[in-house]
Formats: structure tokens, sequence, C-alpha cells
């Protein structure tokens, strides 16, 4: 698989070499990196002192037990509605609506009934 090359043993003697004196880091650069390190390590954070919420007054809790705004906008719309159909007076608010209708008569061939009645007097 590898072919054995003059080259590549004259590198590996350097190789060697290097594996056999490994670099250590000067005593200078290892008290900077450790003031670094300090210097970036998490305090703990000051404890805050936490007070009980203030209770909502009465409106606050009255207006958040029916929906909040949105609620109390449907209910104020929903009285307006009210207010605007009473003073109208509608006979039958059914009826206004379109609920129910007048029953309709639809004639499908129109002018048989003339023809009916002339072929039954005969």
């Amino acid at each position: 698989m590898a072919e054995d090359d003059p080259n590549d043993r004259g590198l590996e003697a350097f190789f060697a070499a290097g594996r056999d004196r490994a670099p250590a880091p000067s005593d200078a650069l290892m008290a900077r990196v450790l003031a670094d390190a300090e210097a970036e390590m998490v305090r703990p954070a000051e404890v805050a002192v936490l007070r009980p919420a203030a209770r909502p007054s009465r409106l606050a809790a009255a207006i958040a037990s029916i929906g909040g705004w949105a609620g109390l906008g449907g209910l104020a719309t929903a009285t307006a509605a009210g207010v605007w159909i009473g003073f109208a007076g509608l006979a039958d608010p059914l009826e206004a609506s379109g609920l129910i209708t007048p029953p309709l008569s639809v004639e499908l061939m129109p002018g048989t009934e003339s023809f009916m009645t002339a072929s039954a007097e005969e």
C-alpha cells in the first residue's frame, strides 16, 4: 500500500526529533492565560430582594374576569346594539333578521294553468 520512499525516511528523522522535544509554554504565557481565564469566569450575581406584587384594584380585577379589554369591548358593542334595537322598536326581530320569511309561490310552468282550465271545460 504505502511505498517506501527514501525521502520519507529522511523526514521521519525530523518528525521523531520533534516528538522527543515537545515545546513547553513559558511561565509568562501561562500567567497571561490564567489571568485571562480568571477575568472571564462567571461571578455569582447579587441576589435581588423580591417584593410581593401589589394587588390589582377591583376595577382591574373585574375587567380581567370578563376577558380583559377585548371582552369589555365586546360587551360594549353588544350593549350598543341592544340599545339601538330597543329604540328602533322592531315588531318581530326574527322577521327583521330574515330568519322567518313569508311563504313564496313559484310558478314553474307559466301558462299551463290556462291550458288546464281550458281542457277541463271541454
